[in-house]
């Protein structure tokens, strides 16, 4: 293999570095991309079976590689001008402002001192499903549980949460309206 892979390296190399240097338009971006090309090749020339010649096959392996990087690129450029819009939003400062970190560090507390009214399977529940952000399957999973019972104890916590909530409201505590 390692007299082929020179061979293939010797012959093809130059014509796969331009290829792939039109493609991106980089020369250290096509650099990288023809090691990528190496690296496939080497590890799938066991498959290449001769139905087009050699260098066809090369060339579909570059451009598959090039296809790859514009992808990579196009996802995190595109997620970035699909989630905003330089035409229409004003750039601001969607920060916080300290009252309001305050309140919702009261209200935070709060929550927290009212799942200690819950049983421990509904505070589990309520810690997996809010705070972890698991999902209902994933929580039964974690719990060994059915999806059935995550969501019954899931509707008891949040029911018991809702009622401590509301006593320590009656009693002057943080206003909570979220739950």
């Amino acid at each position: 293999m390692d007299s082929v892979f020179h061979r293939i390296y010797e012959e093809h190399h130059k014509d796969l570095f331009q290829f792939l240097f039109y493609m991106v338009n980089n020369r250290q971006t096509a650099e990288d991309l023809v090691q990528e090309v190496y690296i496939r090749v080497y590890k799938s020339h066991h498959t290449f079976q001769g139905k087009s010649a050699e260098k066809t096959w090369l060339y579909s392996i570059a451009r598959n590689t090039a296809i790859d990087h514009f992808r990579k690129q196009k996802s995190w450029k595109q997620r970035i001008m699909d989630n905003f819009d330089w035409g229409k939003h004003e750039i601001r400062d969607d920060h916080p402002l300290p009252e309001e970190l305050v309140m919702e560090q009261e209200e935070l507390s709060s929550i927290y001192h009212c799942l200690d009214s819950c049983t421990v399977d509904q505070k589990t529940v309520i810690i997996l499903r809010y705070i972890q952000d698991l999902s209902i399957a994933e929580t039964a999973g974690v719990l060994n549980w059915s999806e059935s019972k995550v969501k019954t104890t899931q509707h008891r916590a949040l029911k018991q949460l809702k009622k401590m909530m509301n006593v320590q409201k009656e009693k002057g505590g943080v206003r909570i309206e979220k739950i």
